[in-house]
C-alpha cells in the first residue's frame, strides 16, 4: 500500500522523528505487533505510513540515498545506482543533452544524469510529491501520463511497472504503461526502456542490454537503434569491488566444443541472459562442454570470475560414492540441461566428510554427466 498526499506531507515534516523511531523497530514477523504499537504511540494515525516508509527504506538499502521518501513498490522497482549510471553513460555517449524520464517515480535516477538536462514526470501525484522532497525545489518535475508526450527533442527513459498484485508481469503488453503503446507514442524518438530480464526480446530491433551486479541480474534495458552503438545485445557485469566487463554481440563467437579442461566455469547471469555465452568464451579462450549448455571450460579461470577445478567425471547415479571417496562433507551443486533439483540431491547425498567441494551436472550430448570438483575458486587478476 502506498501513501496519500497528506501522509507524504506528514512524513516529510517529521523526518528526524522517523529516523529516531526507525532505530527502535525490527520489522520482523515476531516484532510486527510491538513495532506497530510503538509507532502508534508516537505517530498516531500516521503509524501505518511511517511503518511502510521504514520498511521501504530498508528494502532499498544501496539503491536510494538515506532519508529519501519512498513506498515499498517504488523501492522494489528502483534501479541500483551502478546500473543507472551504465544507462546514463550510454545516453551521454550518444551526444544527447536532454533526458525525459516519463515514469520518474520518486526520482531514483535523476542523479545518474548529472551534467545533462533531466526532466521527470509521473502520472501519480503522490510519487511526484516524494520526488519533489527527494530532489529539492530545483528539480524539473511535472505531472503527466507517460503516454502523452510533454517534451520535445529529449531521449525518453521509461520504467514501466513490472509487478501487479505482488507478481511479476511477463507479457510486455501488460506492463504499466504497456510497452507496445509506449513505443508507438514515442516512435522516432531515441528511447531507453527498462524491463525485466526474463521477457522475450528477440524481436527488438535495437540493443538489449542486460546488467548484473555482484552476480545478480538486475534488469534488461531496451535501446532504440540510435542509442545502440551498432550492437543488438550486450551484457554488462558489475561488481562491488570495482570490476566491470562488457560483452557485445559484435564480438567473435567462435568457440569449440570439447571435453573439460582444468576448470569448469559458468558465465555471469547477464552474459547468459543476453545470449552471449559463446562471445564471452571466445574472448577468454574457453570452450563449451556442449553447444547447447551454458557451461564453459578452460585451463584457467578468467580474472574477476569463479569456477571449479575438475577432479573426476561420473554418471549421476555414482555421484554419492565419488564424493564420499574424496571426503566431501559440503557441496555446491550447479545443474544445466538435466532434471535434477540441487537441494533435493544434496539431501539425498548425506555426505559425512569434512571437505567442501563442488559438483557440476550437465547434459552433454545425449547423457548427463556429473563433474566432481574442488570448491569454487576465483580467477586471479593481474597485479598492477
Amino acid at each position: 500500500m502506498s501513501f496519500n498526499l497528506s501522509e507524504v506531507a506528514f512524513l516529510a515534516a517529521h523526518a528526524d522523528e522517523i529516523d529516531e523511531a526507525a532505530a527502535e523497530v525490527a520489522l520482523t514477523k515476531a516484532s510486527v505487533f510491538g513495532d506497530r504499537a510503538l509507532l502508534a504511540s508516537r505517530f498516531d494515525d500516521n503509524a501505518r505510513a511511517v511503518m511502510e516508509l521504514i520498511g521501504a527504506r530498508r528494502s532499498a538499502a544501496g539503491k536510494l540515498p538515506a532519508g529519501w521518501l519512498t513506498d515499498l513498490d517504488a523501492a522494489q522497482q528502483a534501479t541500483p545506482a551502478p546500473v543507472a549510471h551504465v544507462r546514463a553513460q550510454r545516453i551521454a555517449d550518444s551526444g544527447a543533452r536532454v533526458v525525459h524520464d516519463v515514469t520518474c517515480s520518486v526520482g531514483t535516477e535523476a542523479s545518474a544524469f548529472a551534467g545533462m538536462d533531466w526532466l521527470g514526470s509521473d502520472i501519480d501525484p503522490v510519487r511526484l510529491a516524494m520526488a519533489r522532497y527527494n530532489l529539492g525545489a530545483g528539480a524539473w518535475l511535472a505531472r503527466a501520463d507517460a503516454l502523452a508526450p510533454v517534451a520535445r527533442g529529449a531521449v525518453i527513459v521509461a520504467d514501466p511497472a513490472r509487478r501487479a498484485g505482488g507478481r511479476r508481469i511477463t507479457d510486455p503488453a501488460q506492463l504499466v504503461p504497456p510497452l507496445p503503446e509506449l513505443l508507438d507514442v514515442y516512435e522516432g524518438c531515441d528511447m531507453a526502456v527498462k524491463c525485466a530480464p526474463g521477457i522475450d526480446y528477440s524481436a527488438w530491433e535495437g540493443l538489449v542490454s542486460v546488467v548484473s551486479v555482484d552476480g545478480a541480474v538486475k534488469e534488461a534495458c531496451l535501446y532504440t537503434p540510435g542509442l545502440a552503438g551498432g550492437h543488438t545485445r550486450e551484457a554488462v557485469v558489475l561488481r562491488g569491488d570495482g570490476f566491470t566487463e562488457t560483452v557485445t554481440s559484435g564480438e567473435s563467437d567462435d568457440v569449440p566444443v570439447g571435453a573439460p579442461g582444468a576448470f569448469i566455469i559458468e558465465p555471469d547471469g547477464a552474459i547468459i541472459r543476453a545470449g552471449l555465452v559463446r562471445h564471452w568464451g571466445a574472448r577468454h579462450g574457453l570452450w563449451m562442454l556442449d553447444e547447447h549448455i551454458a557451461f564453459l571450460s578452460g585451463d584457467r579461470i578468467p580474472a574477476g570470475y569463479s569456477g571449479f577445478r575438475v577432479l573426476d567425471a561420473v554418471p549421476v547415479r555414482q555421484l554419492k560414492a565419488a564424493l564420499s571417496g574424496y571426503g566431501a562433507g559440503g557441496v555446491e551443486i550447479l545443474v544445466r540441461g538435466v532434471d535434477v533439483d540441487p537441494d533435493h540431491l544434496r539431501g539425498r547425498l548425506k555426505l559425512k566428510g569434512g571437505r567442501q567441494m563442488g559438483v557440476v551436472i550437465a547434459r552433454v550430448g545425449t547423457g548427463a554427466v556429473a563433474y566432481v570438483c574442488e570448491a569454487r575458486q576465483w580467477g586471479q587478476r593481474p597485479s598492477a
